[in-house]
């Protein structure tokens, strides 16, 4: 029945609209509904906050901090093992990998499971962010909408930017960093056609999310930034480039797993307790964290005494600025275990916190000498930017991500200069941002439009399955038959299963064909074993990549280990012409 539906509305529009304008009506849609979805994460989790809070102000010194994460990631393993069976898709690197190597196509199952699993890890006090869900939900969202009405490849691209700029845009209020992130993150560039559909997908997000759930995240007083507190922003970016090393070591390797020996429940059980016990010692960690950074971008820095067990002690400067340092390098530990445990969530959150502690360390602690004061709320905001634009790469999204949700346009000068600086020490330490230095290590999946375009064209379109096999038995003399009545250049040598033992390359043994005993001799003695196989499921961009690597124009291609035919590089290289042209042409909405 949904597919009969889909064919109608498909051969409706197409007789009433062009597809680029329907492009743009998707995008409203999309962004609408990635709305929605940042709206009700927003509710759930605020729900189960209230609900855990209310838990632990029952019980002697905030004791329930132990098990709540515990239960919180427990349900969210149970979740994804006997209901979700194991589909949910988590994290921005598996966005990207559908991006790049399954053209855009996500499963619809996480519409709602990253809903339903986040809310229950982050609500029960696992120590991750929303973030990285609600990307995950929209991208879902935009790229089901792309399946639906059978769009091109780069139109759900499109759609999947779209949504996932509509839900950043709206959990922070934030339309514009909601399209750099989208265009810095996921597509990889900028350009005028794509920033059309994520810019209206980014805004109906954000109206959604103001008539349904309005207030803004962080509220910022500043009256602009003093000269002679530069020297102290350089600094401030100087640490971010190097906390944004950090995060990212730390981080991928906790959440690469915990327990690694142990079952999912062991893990989730015991990831849980783990995570808190440091929250009962560190209660700053439950959650997201955006309590603390409220409070504290309001000049309360006393809220770090709520619920510690050093409320006494933090009365001391000394010990206050040894907490707060022991805040910047804890926050992204307590959310590596969250997520290696089993709990869904992102280091998004956690990184913004760690930021916004380190400008705060900073500023706290140069006033505590006395030889200059610093304007702590800047500091906390421009912290922010520096660590996101360290561990994002991505100092544009930092940059207007900050000022929108803070308020401080003022600022601009100075977020400039941290988001810099951290980015050039962060890049320099590695070219690529956490997800992408993961995928390339271990998906072999690299940046950058020309692997997107590459891996968009299926070898099956370009194999040439008009081949003459010939028997390893052959006398030469009678190969001489098979040449007069073909113009390859290449011979596959097929055993009887059909699976591939060499190849009779006619450039190789040119000159030898003209020696008059050569005639004697049968195929066996003048094949050769194929500089590289090429697998029928193996990406466009590894295919090319062997091309180039050892130098030749044709290669076998096997199925399951059966031979169907030869590929070359000249036919990949003429599709990949002809898939950037359409590209141009599919992405000028004005055309």
């Amino acid at each position: 029945m949904l597919k009969t539906l889909s064919y109608k509305i498909n051969r409706w529009r197409l007789k009433r609209n062009s597809q680029r304008n329907f492009l743009i009506y998707c995008s409203v849609f999309v962004g609408f509904m990635g709305g929605l979805a940042a709206v009700a994460l927003k509710f759930l989790v605020h729900l189960m906050e209230e609900l855990s809070r209310n838990i632990s102000s029952h019980l002697y010194y905030h004791i329930a901090y132990v098990f709540l994460p515990a239960i919180g990631i427990l349900g969210t393993v149970l979740y994804q093992h006997l209901i979700n069976r194991d589909k949910i898709e988590k994290g921005i690197g598996k966005v990207l990998i559908n991006i790049k190597k399954n053209r855009s196509n996500i499963k619809v199952n996480n519409i709602y499971s990253h809903l339903i699993t986040s809310s229950l890890t982050v609500g029960f006090g696992g120590s991750a962010g929303l973030e990285a869900p609600i990307v995950c939900t929209g991208t879902a969202i935009g790229s089901n909408v792309g399946k639906f009405f059978k769009l091109t490849p780069y139109e759900k691209t499109v759609l999947l930017a779209a949504g996932c700029s509509a839900g950043i845009a709206a959990v922070f209020n934030s339309p514009i960093a909601g399209v750099l992130f989208s265009l810095e993150i996921l597509i990889g560039e900028i350009t005028i056609p794509t920033f059309i559909p994520l810019l209206i997908a980014s805004a109906t997000g954000v109206v959604v999310s103001k008539l349904l759930y309005s207030g803004q995240l962080f509220h910022l007083v500043t009256e602009g930034w003093a000269m002679n507190a530069l020297p102290f922003y350089v600094l401030l970016g100087i640490l971010s480039g190097w906390i944004a090393i950090y995060i990212s070591k730390v981080g991928g390797k906790l959440e690469g797993g915990i327990l690694k020996k142990q079952n999912r429940y062991v893990r989730a059980v015991g990831g849980g307790v783990i995570l808190g016990l440091i929250i009962a010692v560190f209660p700053q960690l439950f959650g997201e964290g955006y309590h603390y950074l409220t409070e504290i971008l309001n000049g309360n820095i006393n809220v770090l005494k709520e619920e510690s067990f050093f409320a006494n002690w933090l009365s001391e400067p000394l010990i206050m600025l040894l907490f707060i340092g022991a805040l910047v390098f804890i926050k992204i530990i307590a959310a590596g275990i969250t997520i290696g445990a089993g709990g869904n969530g992102g280091t998004f959150a956690p990184t913004v916190f760690t930021g916004a502690f380190l400008g705060l360390f900073v500023a706290y602690g140069v006033n505590q000498t006395g030889l200059i004061h610093l304007n702590t709320v800047n500091f906390i905001a421009v912290g922010m930017a520096g660590a996101l634009a360290g561990v994002l790469h991505a100092p544009l999204t930092a940059i207007f991500l900050i000022a929108e949700i803070t308020g401080g346009y003022v600022l601009f000068i100075p977020l400039m200069i941290v988001s810099a600086m951290s980015y050039i020490i962060s890049r320099y330490s590695s070219p690529h941002n956490m997800y992408w230095s993961q995928l390339i290590h271990h998906n072999n999946i690299h940046p950058g439009q020309d692997y997107g375009m590459l891996n968009s064209i299926m070898l099956d379109s370009i194999i040439n399955r008009k081949y003459t096999p010939v028997d390893k038995q052959m006398p030469v003399g009678e190969f001489y038959q098979v040449l007069a009545k073909t113009d390859a250049n290449i011979f596959p040598v097929l055993k009887e299963d059909g699976s591939l033992e060499g190849v009779v390359l006619i450039d190789d043994i040119r000159r030898r064909l003209f020696n008059k005993d050569i005639a004697d001799e049968n195929i066996a003695d003048i094949m050769i074993e194929p500089p590289a196989i090429i697998d029928y499921d193996q990406p466009a961009s590894s295919v090319m990549d062997t091309f180039d690597a050892i130098d030749v124009w044709q290669l076998p291609v096997v199925k399951d280990e059966v031979f169907i035919g030869f590929i070359s590089k000249s036919a990949l290289l003429s599709k990949y012409r002809a898939v950037i042209i359409e590209q141009h042409k599919a992405s000028d909405l004005f055309a």
